[in-house]
């Protein structure tokens, strides 16, 4: 048979190659033994073939004859096609005899790659049978991978007759070596289109190798080898999975459920499980950082809000970007408002004030965002805001700007659907829906309604978020890959160029103000009220009342009576002297007498006639028992069965009794799992977990009222409820009461039926 190979590329020879470099060569390729996997029959078939290659170009004559020939392979085509012609009747002659498989049947794919002829233009040498081994062992050393899978599965279908007959040697040998020679080409293959960046084809490729050796059930070790590369090789193979275009949903779709089994191996995004891709956390975090701008923005929040779930604080922080970030090109507050909440939780341990202050200007709390500014100890982003307000009586100018900025640089980039869109405050609170929204929120903020805000406890701000590091990530991308993908930070990057921002509403009701006008900064210079001042310097207002009046005051008075006793004759003075001696005196005397009487202790009249006996051992009267504390309410029973106005009212009930369980003294979070379900239930957990740890708790008391149950008409298991609440709830540090507060809103539930009983999904605050 016919193998596409010469002898001076079996001893790694250019054909001008010495007698002494042949020599040398011939040495080198005997002393360089294959693996330790292979059998003695492939072993001495590859000697075979690398001593035939020595003798023949070693002898003056002979190499003459073969340099003939080879070099006729390039100039005399006509001549090489016929001997390619010649040698498929030759081949043709030999399997003559029909080659059947187990169950009778022909095997054609053996006969083809028997009977194949070699590319005319490419040198070929004849073989004996027993060689074949061998030569498919040298090939493969010599890099023509894909040629030796060619060549060499053909023979690996089930039940080979060319095998099984012993046409190649021993069967129980040359079968498992040609299965080795196979799965290492596919292992090299892999590694080679991996450097190539061919991600995708080299996961392929090392796939079907170990496929090969898992349906064999041989070479353990070389498995191993490949499944290693294949752990390492999932984080390129998913970057080039996300990247192809959206059209390729399967292809995209195959690309994020490998992210999540490497995510579930590690335990999280910032976990420390092993994924086996030799990733550490802040690499992997990089790794999250590339991908993301791969990602849309749904997909993004699907994926970070489960992970934030476990929990995770560098899951929550993306899951806040890709709120804010499909909140604002949506035109949907509400999300903004989640993202919110989410910052809440983080900002027990990390200073996530600027950003705090973006969400609440975008939800129209400018007081709130200006609070969250005087917090925050983000230096430049800082000076950039108070530079763009210099003309203003507060922040909130310079916040626009920076807000503006900070979402079309920083946060849209990183979403595969957002990255081109631009972004306008101007037109965010000119939107109707935009505007509908923020007139139905309380006008106290977020701080005043405890209905999806765990209350913060006061205490010095901690530093930005720092899962590995001083921030998330922003290094390159993972090591070997292909650097085309520029570098991105999660840090507010300050612009350099800058332009007259538009302003932020100063309330719900004129939030819609910005949409019909600008702001200018040089219509209020020089006009400061004091209420901006006492904004921007809020220690001057505490100083300016309480305490501070009344020694105002207390100074001048005294400056008016010493006024008029210098303006009095010297005659008229002496005698106001006298009086103001006598009184003090007077005044004296009265203060001791109290004092000694105060000392004596109480005095009454003694008491008469027998005193009843009264002993320690016993009380003289019967002492009732103490009655128990009420307990703190628990979640009645989920309801099933079709929902009504009363079932409503239950499955209501139940959540504000499991929520003031969850949030009381005892942090009992059990039995939100009877009465929510997601995205409500993840959320809430945390809630109560980061009061638990912070030691606060709320004490509430309802009141409920349904006003209208509707279910959907497509989906039966699904149905919305309003309901009026009045909730008064007392807000805990520790064992101090910190606030309290009586609201009374219209809610719209969100429900869903799961497993025959209904769970509240979530729900929105209405008025």
């Amino acid at each position: 048979m016919l193998i596409p190979l010469d002898y001076y590329r079996i001893l790694g020879l250019p054909i001008q190659a010495t007698a002494e470099q042949l020599q040398q060569a011939h040495r080198d390729r005997t002393l360089q033994l294959p693996r330790r996997e292979y059998s003695e029959v492939a072993i001495i078939a590859r000697k075979q073939l690398i001593d035939e290659a020595c003798a023949v170009l070693s002898d003056s004559d002979g190499r003459k004859a073969y340099d003939a020939s080879f070099l006729a392979k390039t100039y005399d085509r006509e001549s090489e096609a016929a001997i390619a012609a010649k040698q498929r009747s030759k081949s043709s002659a030999q399997s003559a005899t029909v080659l059947q498989d187990d169950a009778g049947e022909t095997a054609p794919a053996e006969s083809k790659a028997l009977d194949a002829a070699p590319d005319p233009h490419t040198p070929s040498i004849e073989i004996d049978d027993n060689q074949f081994v061998g030569a498919l062992l040298v090939l493969q050393e010599l890099g023509e991978y894909e040629l030796v899978q060619k060549l060499g599965r053909p023979y690996l279908n089930n039940g080979s007759i060319a095998i099984v007959e012993g046409r190649f040697g021993d069967p129980q040998l040359v079968r498992p070596d040609i299965v080795l020679t196979v799965s290492l080409a596919c292992l090299e293959l892999g590694r080679e289109q991996w450097q190539q960046t061919q991600y995708e084809n080299a996961a392929k490729s090392l796939e079907a190798g170990q496929e090969l050796l898992l349906r064999e059930s041989l070479f353990s070790s070389v498995r191993g080898e490949m499944q290693s590369d294949i752990y390492k090789l999932r984080p390129y193979n998913i970057l080039e999975l996300l990247s192809l275009p959206e059209e390729k949903v399967a292809e995209r779709r195959e690309g994020l459920q490998i992210l999540r089994e490497m995510l579930q191996e590690r335990g999280g995004i910032d976990g420390s499980g092993d994924d086996r891709s030799g990733l550490g956390i802040e690499d992997f975090l990089r790794f999250v950082q590339q991908l993301r701008k791969h990602l849309t923005s749904s997909e993004q929040q699907t994926l970070f809000e489960t992970e934030a779930g476990r929990p995770s604080a560098v899951a929550t922080y993306l899951s806040v970007y890709t709120l804010l970030a499909q909140g604002f090109a949506a035109r949907g507050p509400s999300m903004i408002r989640r993202a919110k909440l989410m910052l809440m939780q983080l900002g027990r341990r990390q200073d996530v004030h600027l950003e705090k202050a973006v969400c609440s200007l975008l939800l129209g709390q400018t007081e709130e965002a200006s609070r969250a500014l005087e917090l925050s100890s983000e230096k430049e982003p800082l000076a950039f805001i108070r530079e763009h307000s210099q003309d203003s009586p507060d922040l909130l100018p310079g916040l626009c700007l920076y807000a503006e900025h900070w979402l079309q640089e920083e946060v849209f980039p990183h979403f595969r659907d957002l990255a081109s869109q631009s972004v306008s405050l101007k037109d965010y609170f000119a939107d109707p829906k935009v505007q509908a929204y923020l007139e139905a929120l309380p006008l106290d903020g977020e701080n005043a309604n405890e209905w999806v805000v765990v209350q913060p406890r006061s205490g010095k701000p901690q530093g930005r978020l720092q899962p590995t590091g001083d921030r998330p990530p922003t290094p390159p991308q993972p090591p070997a890959a292909k650097q085309g993908a520029s570098n991105v930070t999660f840090t507010p990057r300050v612009p350099a160029d800058t332009s007259t921002a538009a302003s932020a509403p100063k309330d719900h009701a004129t939030a819609a103000a910005l949409g019909a006008a600008t702001y200018n900064p040089t219509a209020t210079a020089g006009r400061e009220s004091p209420t901006a001042k006492q904004r921007r310097n809020p220690s001057s207002s505490r100083r300016s009342s309480g305490k501070g009046d009344l020694t105002d005051r207390a100074r001048t008075i005294a400056a008016q009576i010493s006024a008029q006793v210098k303006s009095m004759p010297p005659r008229n003075r002496l005698t106001l002297f006298i009086v103001a001696g006598v009184l003090s005196l007077l005044i004296l005397w009265w203060i001791l007498s109290l004092f000694a009487s105060a000392l004596q202790g109480p005095s009454g009249p003694s008491l008469e006639g027998e005193q009843a006996s009264v002993s320690l051992e016993a009380a003289p009267i019967e002492i009732p028992a103490l009655e128990a504390a009420a307990p703190e309410p628990s979640a009645p029973a989920p309801v099933s069965g079709a929902i009504t106005d009363e079932a409503a009212g239950q499955i209501v009930q139940s959540w504000l009794s499991a929520k003031a369980a969850a949030l009381g003294p005892n942090h009992t979070v059990e039995e939100l799992k009877q009465v929510l379900t997601e995205p409500a239930l993840s959320r809430w957990q945390l809630m109560a977990e980061a009061q638990k740890r912070n030691n606060a708790h709320q004490r509430y008391v309802h009141s409920l009222q349904v006003r209208g149950v509707k279910t959907n008409p497509t989906n039966p298991d699904r149905a919305e409820v309003e309901a009026q609440v009045t909730e008064k709830a007392e807000v805990f540090d520790g064992d101090r009461l910190v606030s309290s507060r009586n609201e009374d809103l219209r809610v719209r539930y969100d429900l869903i039926r799961q497993e025959g009983q209904w769970r509240i999904m979530d729900w929105q605050v209405m008025k």
